[in-house]
């Protein structure tokens, strides 16, 4: 790796007035050392970072920086300005500037050192000797770290031992270990010590190159001079590890110093908290300590974080240690599910809406994009078919794409939708797209295994990654293992065509049964995608058109048994799950089967066993009357797209009441037993059967 600054990148003169200026002027030398093959292209990035934030610090500071696919490798160039330029500090323009460049793939290793400078730049000693460096060597050997400032004050914790190297990013506090606390911050009183205040701390900015570990150094210093243990996640470019589960349990409160989504926020849920900008991290760090404290010691606690909101993928999310291989694969399959069900619902009813106004003839109009007539409805038709047919393409690639997002983070992405892509092209469908999904995430997974160069790192991510592991998924797919897959895949098709009588009644049941079985869970989702998956062709067959009926027939079961019971039946329902059965009857109409998650999750036992039997009922219904379903979504707002439609409502109104009459049943006998047992339970009897202490947990859940 070439250094990340030379004396040809320093000018102690620089003469621009404006941050433009100063920009243009030091990314010419960055040209001319052959680190940027594009001048006007870097600056147009830079400038584009430039307006999302402004990049003055205070302190005289500005560092301009971009990630830019015009930079060959991490550069940084260094210029000192006597006239001084605004780059939107609050205390004034800044002398010291500081314009870096990463490429667009950087690997974690170059952004490691950029973020240890940005952490430099918190120490005054550093600054101060870059201003009294009189030779660009000295200036930039310093910035290297080759060359030692001046001492830093005591009590800093930013003093370093002749020759040692700058802490890189994640080696201190950002890695999980606190910052040490000052000698006597935690006093003794009466003998006994007294625990230091905990808090916990997230830094991100958009790039996550300078901001990101500037915040984090501000931050862990005004920790150590307050005397309280903090412990920072840096949310970088370069990556970040996640702070141990045991910390953020035992922090006192949580600071998030942030200008994008904090990943995984859910985990600090609950916890005092102090949300602000990546800026006031570095610029006001006291202050946010100070806040985290009054507001721990006032008993605030943070709104609940929603793990879903801050779009973290589920391969994000924590899990038990040593999770099995059937657990790790069920999270991987989850993951590509559901970022496919978006498509499923987006084209689906385009197509339902298009077959609505156009009829199924529609289907074979040939391309509006020339021959569109805005007054005339079949034109209309024709576009949202082919819109919606469009949005289906991406159905299996996106399957596959994040199965491997799912098993290797970002590389996997690459790969795994060039198998998808494969699986279309050979017919493999849904199941190819499984499949290669799977191939694509283990070998990145392997190739990630192998200890490359230092000089090739920097180009891993964004060639050697993509290229080695999309022609191995693509000549396993097109040649070895494809092929196979797409005859059993025609084979499952021609046998969903020939089912009838008893077969297709069965296989109705266990779609019923799995859809039902954990209310929009893996499992449900698992069937779902198989029904789709059938439907997501130019020209389905016969037999997964009336697979998708009787899943979405299915899937609307729980939630309106639920409501149905809870209109005929109130006494036995809780005032709270009354309420949610107004909402259920909408849910259900609807085809949201997670409508009846709040009555599963206060009595699972007698609910989930009712909804899967309701369940069962109305798949075997379903595919016995032969109904089929052209859209893959919508309830019974696509009733029109549907064949028998009479007889479907019919199934879907069987099954509700065979649930609904269960639930009844079941919450009846144990409202008799607890009436027998009254006098052993000790509580007051509340309208559902259950004490109030039962039902203040049941409405809990």
């Amino acid at each position: 790796m070439s250094e990340l600054i030379t004396a040809d990148l320093v000018d102690l003169d620089l003469s621009a007035d404006t941050k433009e200026a100063a920009a243009r002027s030091l990314a010419e030398r960055m040209v001319a050392a052959g680190r940027v093959t594009d001048l006007d292209g870097f600056l147009a990035d830079v400038a584009a970072r430039e307006k999302q934030m402004p990049t003055g610090l205070d302190g005289g500071i500005g560092i301009p920086h971009c990630r830019s696919a015009h930079v060959t490798e991490p550069t940084l160039a260094f210029g000192r300005s006597a006239a001084r330029i605004d780059f939107g500090a609050a205390d004034g323009p800044a002398d010291l500037i500081f314009l870096i460049a990463a490429p667009a793939g950087a690997d974690s290793d170059h952004l490691t050192i950029l973020s240890s400078l940005a952490r430099q730049l918190m120490n005054a000693d550093f600054t101060d000797a870059l201003r009294s460096a009189d030779r660009p060597e000295q200036a930039a050997a310093l910035i290297r770290g080759e060359e030692r400032s001046a001492p830093a004050a005591e009590g800093t914790g930013t003093e370093r031992s002749e020759g040692e190297e700058p802490a890189a990013a994640g080696e201190s506090a950002a890695a999980g270990e606190p910052a040490a606390a000052e000698p006597g911050a935690a006093e003794a009183t009466d003998s006994e010590p007294v625990a230091p205040f905990r808090i916990v701390a997230v830094t991100s900015c958009p790039t996550g190159i300078a901001h990101t570990y500037m915040a984090a150094e501000s931050l862990e210093n005004a920790g150590r001079e307050a005397g309280v243990e903090l412990v920072v996640e840096t949310q970088g470019s370069a990556g970040f590890d996640k702070l141990p589960a045991a910390t953020i349990a035992a922090a006192d409160a949580v600071i998030f110093a942030h200008d994008v989504e904090v990943r995984d926020k859910a985990r600090f849920a609950g916890k005092p908290t102090v949300d602000v900008g990546v800026k006031a991290g570095i610029n006001r760090p006291a202050e946010l300590i100070a806040e985290a404290r009054g507001k721990a010691a006032r008993g605030e606690v943070g709104a609940p974080a929603d793990g879903a909101a801050g779009g973290s993928a589920p391969m994000d999310e924590d899990g038990p240690a040593g999770d099995g291989f059937g657990t790790r694969l069920r999270k991987w399959l989850m993951t590509g599910v559901s970022y496919m069900v978006p498509f499923v619902a987006a084209g689906g009813l385009l197509i339902a809406l298009a077959f609505a106004i156009g009829g199924y003839e529609i289907a074979s109009a040939k391309s509006v994009a020339d021959h569109f007539v805005w007054a005339e409805s079949s034109s209309w038709a024709a576009l949202l078919f082919q819109i919606g047919s469009a949005a289906f393409t991406f159905l299996v690639p996106v399957l596959a794409g994040y199965i491997a997002y799912g098993m290797a983070d970002r590389p996997g992405l690459v790969p795994g939708f060039v198998g998808g892509y494969i699986a279309t092209t050979i017919k493999a469908g849904f199941l190819g797209g499984l499949v290669a999904g799977l191939i694509a995430g283990a070998v990145v997974m392997g190739i990630q295994r192998f200890k490359v160069p230092a000089a090739l790192r920097g180009i891993m991510p964004v060639v050697v990654i993509p290229l080695i592991s999309s022609a191995i998924v693509g000549v396993l797919m097109f040649v070895v293992i494809g092929k196979p897959i797409a005859s059993a895949q025609e084979a499952m098709t021609d046998w969903l065509n020939g089912l009838s009588g008893a077969n297709a009644i069965g296989l109705g049941v266990l779609l019923g049964l799995m859809m039902c079985f954990d209310l929009g869970g893996p499992v449900n989702k698992v069937a779902y995608a198989f029904a789709t998956g059938g439907i997501a062709v130019s020209d389905p067959s016969t037999g997964s058109l009336k697979i998708m009926a009787a899943v979405m027939a299915a899937g609307m079961v729980p939630p309106l048994a639920l409501a149905l019971a809870t209109t005929v039946r109130g006494r036995l329902f809780t005032k709270t799950e009354r309420d949610n059965g107004k909402a259920a009857w909408v849910l259900g109409a609807s085809f949201i089967t997670e409508g009846a998650i709040p009555f599963a999750a206060a009595d699972p036992l007698r609910v989930i066993p009712s909804s899967m039997v309701g369940g069962a009922v109305t798949g075997a219904l379903s595919m016995a009357f032969g109904c089929t379903l052209r859209a893959p979504h919508g309830g019974i707002f696509v009733v029109p797209l549907i064949g028998q439609p009479f007889l479907y409502l019919l199934a879907i109104v069987a099954g509700t009441v065979v649930s609904a009459g269960l639930v009844v049943f079941l919450k009846g006998l144990r409202k008799t037993a607890e009436a027998e047992g009254t006098g052993q339970t000790g509580g007051k009897a509340a309208p559902g059967g259950t004490t109030e202490d039962e039902s203040k947990v049941a409405v809990a859940a």
